[in-house]
């Protein structure tokens, strides 16, 4: 999170137990707010391997208790999705629950199940079939300032009059942080790049943080044609492929075209929450077990 730490009052926690780390919790202040750290798109408490109930239980008191103690009086909780967790591990979505936390927001992620993929739609294999005619090709690259420079910035500012969450100077520097992690496939028009997606893989997730495409995407198919090849070949090894959400407004409306594309490719909805909670509630955890 270091290459955007001038833009948040970090207020991440470790929790130990007996001198042993047990979970970690990537967070950020503002005011008396303290939230699931704003930087990230997936937050929340994240737990070593094994841990039971009872320690997670009594790891987020402990995270409430030192909140409350610093005069923090509210704790916006960005909830794990659960394809990113490697166990089973829906414990602090019980405990929202025990803490009679306030669910303020929730988004939809676009999944595909890459063990039980659903038939890709007649829509995008017309599009992946356009592709084949027009004899594009895919590379990953090494380097971002093709995708960046000639089709994502330009698309984003047309479209949303901003740019990318990530600068093309982040984006190279999380790379060489993250060689395995973060992977660039774009696609040529003969030599033209006309379209790419930026991937943040994990042990079962390969994710599209980025997806863009120039003006002749539909016409060319070029989209369909890269995520065709990355679902089927490039990661038929992971559990899952996620498209990310396609929310607007906070959460309460979706972008029925782009549902339409990402749902035509085989994806299905799993939701991630986020909650207001109380952090003087803490004590409410002490008379969960009997």
């Amino acid at each position: 999170m270091e290459y955007h730490q001038d833009r948040f009052d970090d207020f991440s926690l470790l929790v130990f137990q007996n001198e042993k780390l047990v979970a970690i919790f990537p967070a950020n202040k503002s005011g008396d707010t303290v939230f699931s750290h704003q930087g990230l798109t997936y937050g929340g408490l994240a737990l070593s391997k094994g841990v039971k109930f009872e320690v997670v239980l009594n790891a987020f008191k402990e995270v409430l208790k030192f909140l409350c103690f610093h005069q923090i009086g509210t704790l916006v909780l960005k909830q794990i999705p659960s394809i990113y967790c490697i166990l089973p591990s829906d414990e602090v979505q019980y405990l929202m629950f025990i803490l009679k936390a306030k669910l303020i927001r929730r988004d939809t992620l676009s999944v595909i199940d890459l063990n039980k993929k659903l038939s890709i739609s007649k829509d995008r294999m017309n599009g992946f079939k356009r592709a084949q005619k027009f004899d594009l090709s895919i590379i990953e690259e090494n380097t971002f300032e093709n995708f960046w420079e000639d089709i994502l910035i330009p698309n984003i500012y047309v479209k949303y009059d901003t740019k990318p969450v990530h600068d093309l100077e982040e984006i190279t520097s999380l790379k060489k942080r993250f060689p395995k992690n973060i992977r660039q496939f774009n696609v040529y028009n003969k030599d033209k790049i006309v379209a790419g997606t930026t991937i943040f893989e994990t042990k079962n997730v390969a994710h599209s943080q980025y997806i863009s495409g120039d003006e002749d995407k539909n016409r060319l198919g070029s989209l369909d044609y890269l995520h065709i090849h990355l679902i089927n070949e490039v990661f038929k090894g992971k559990k899952f492929f996620d498209f990310g959400i396609s929310n607007e407004n906070q959460g309460r409306q979706i972008n029925k075209g782009l549902q339409y594309w990402k749902e035509g490719l085989g994806a299905r909805t799993i939701s991630q929450d986020f909650y207001e909670v109380k952090t003087e509630n803490f004590q409410k955890l002490n008379t969960v077990f009997v």
